[in-house]
């Protein structure tokens, strides 16, 4: 945050504040008094999975300069988040819930991945790659 406050850089700043501000509302409504790493990082994706809906509703409705704005914001959240699964790494791990499952539900193999992977996954990706693999 200093550092951001020494180069002038408003909008590291402002998202840094914004980041401590759901760090705070989420202790608030866990009743914690420190959140926990995974607890933070929850906080975080939420805050990245708000900026990208932005960016795409405000990319479709001709925004752009407010989607470069939200798109400067979320480059910033994604330095603190740890770097999701690429598609060949989920459809491994699909395969794998697939078999433990032993399931051809879309629910019951999303809930066995998330269980074993959530932290790590994107649920998107996750869950279109459930229903390629489901299909063949």
């Amino acid at each position: 945050m200093k550092v951001a406050m020494k180069a002038k850089d408003t909008a590291t700043l402002s998202t840094i504040r914004l980041i401590r501000s759901a760090f705070a509302n989420a202790a608030i409504d866990l009743k914690a008094e420190k959140l926990t790493d995974d607890q933070a990082q929850t906080a975080l994706r939420k805050m990245a999975k708000m900026r990208q809906e932005s960016i795409d509703m405000y990319s479709k409705g001709g925004a752009d300069d407010r989607a470069d704005a939200e798109r400067t914001e979320l480059a910033v959240i994604e330095r603190w988040l740890p770097q999701l699964a690429d598609e060949d790494q989920t459809r491994e791990w699909v395969r794998e819930a697939i078999e433990e499952a032993g399931a051809d539900n879309v629910g019951k193999v999303m809930g066995a991945l998330m269980k074993a992977h959530k932290a790590q996954l994107d649920g998107k990706l996750a869950q279109k790659v459930v229903k390629e693999e489901l299909a063949k």
